[in-house]
C-alpha cells in the first residue's frame, strides 16, 4: 500500500495528459510477469508479487508523440486492429471518433496482400493492440511497407514495430483509457494544425464510452 501511495505521488508531479492517479487506477502501468529485452526500457519497476510496472511518463509522452504522428495521415486511411477481445470495443469506438478504419476480431490473410481478398484494404499505417495476438496483419503490414504503430506490454516482442506504445495492452480498462486518450490527442492534433486553439477543443467522449461491457 505504501508503494502504490509512492508512486502515485511521483506521478502527480508531472503534467501528464490525465493525472497519475488516473492513470494507475486504470492499470495501464501493470505489465505482466515476464519482460523482454525489447521492453526492459520502458519498465519502471517490478513488484513483490512478480509484475513488472511500466513507466507513465514515457507512455504518456509516447501517446502524445504517437497522436502527432498520425495526425499527419488522412483519417481513412488508418486502420486500427485488435483480434484481442477487450480491444474490440474501444477500438471501433476510436474508430468512430477519428474517422479511421477498424478491423476487430479475426484478421483474415491476404486482408493487406491480396488485392482478390473480400475485405483488400490499402491503409497508409497500421495501429495494433497487440504484436503478438495481431501477428498476421503486423506481418502483412511489414510485407506491403507501411508504418506501424503498436501497443505493447512487458511479454511483448517490438520486432518491426515502428513505433512502440508502452502499456498494459489486456485489461479492459487500460485499453479503454489508452484508446480514449489517443483519440482526444489525435483529433487535438488536427484541430491545431487547422489553427484551433486548445482552450477551445472540445472532445465529448469519456473513457466509459471506450470501456468494453464485461
Amino acid at each position: 500500500m505504501a508503494q502504490e501511495k509512492e508512486e502515485e505521488k511521483e506521478k502527480e508531479k508531472v503534467d501528464t495528459l490525465i493525472p497519475g492517479p488516473d492513470y494507475l487506477a486504470s492499470g495501464v502501468h501493470i505489465g505482466t510477469q515476464q519482460k523482454t529485452g525489447d521492453m526492459k526500457r520502458f519498465i519502471y519497476q517490478a513488484r513483490p508479487d512478480g509484475l513488472y510496472l511500466l513507466d507513465v511518463e514515457i507512455m504518456d509522452a509516447r501517446l502524445r508523440i504517437a497522436a502527432r504522428f498520425l495526425a499527419n495521415y488522412e483519417p481513412s486511411s488508418i486502420l486500427v486492429i485488435s483480434a484481442r477481445e477487450y480491444g474490440h470495443h474501444p477500438v471501433s469506438i476510436f474508430a468512430k471518433v477519428t474517422g479511421a478504419k477498424s478491423i476487430v476480431g479475426r484478421f483474415i490473410p491476404g486482408t493487406l496482400t491480396n488485392p482478390e481478398c473480400d475485405y483488400f484494404s490499402e491503409p497508409s499505417i497500421l495501429a495494433l493492440t497487440d504484436p503478438m495476438t495481431d501477428a498476421q496483419a503486423l506481418k502483412e503490414g511489414v510485407d506491403t511497407g507501411i508504418p506501424v504503430v503498436a501497443l505493447c506490454d512487458t511479454n511483448n516482442s517490438t520486432t518491426d514495430v515502428d513505433f512502440i506504445i508502452p502499456t498494459n495492452n489486456k485489461g479492459r480498462k487500460a485499453l479503454a483509457t489508452v484508446y480514449w486518450l489517443l483519440a482526444k490527442e489525435l483529433l487535438r492534433e488536427r484541430y491545431r494544425k487547422e489553427g484551433g486553439k486548445d482552450e477551445e477543443f472540445e472532445f465529448n467522449y469519456g473513457v466509459e464510452d471506450f470501456e468494453a461491457e464485461i
